[in-house]
């Protein structure tokens, strides 16, 4: 009898030992949504500088489809958020409205329409402390769909 005990002792003392990781794991997962009204759920998003990597997921609850009301999520720093979405207005949705290979652009999604989602996985490497902003790059659509992203030291 005392063979049942000692398994349900340890099967709780692991799960125990994996509950901070789990907590964790969810912190570096972020989810935003868009809709048809050029809005973001949210106009602020942050992680702990504990996460290595961020995992966001971009969900379009709308209607629309990509080419008449698509969304994105692209981060940059904020003092280049506005040159790289208007760069950007003129490569197309077959770019995702955004410049080839600019650095500047630190993590980005591809334009989704509506009913879509769409999930990318970015370091937080040297983002902690920066002054980072989230913008849809839709042309147009960086004026009213923009946030903040902070890497918290926490």
């Amino acid at each position: 009898m005392k063979m049942p005990w000692m398994l349900i002792t340890t099967a709780l003392a692991a799960t125990l030992a994996a509950t901070p990781a789990m907590a964790e794991d969810d912190a570096c997962r972020l989810t935003i949504e868009s809709n048809d009204r050029m809005q973001f759920d949210t106009d602020a998003l942050s992680v702990p500088a504990s996460c290595g990597e961020v995992t966001l997921t971009l969900e379009h609850s709308g209607r629309m489809a990509a080419d008449a009301m698509g969304h994105n999520w692209v981060l940059t720093a904020t003092e280049d958020y506005e040159e790289v979405a208007k760069a950007g207005m003129n490569e197309g949705l077959e770019n995702d409205y955004l410049p080839a290979d600019d650095p500047r652009v630190l993590a980005s999604t591809e334009v989704i329409g509506g009913g879509e989602s769409t999930t990318i996985t970015f370091s937080t490497e040297g983002l902690a402390g920066r002054e980072l902003t989230f913008f849809c790059s839709f042309p147009g659509h960086y004026v009213a769909m923009n946030g903040t992203f902070s890497v918290r030291e926490d």
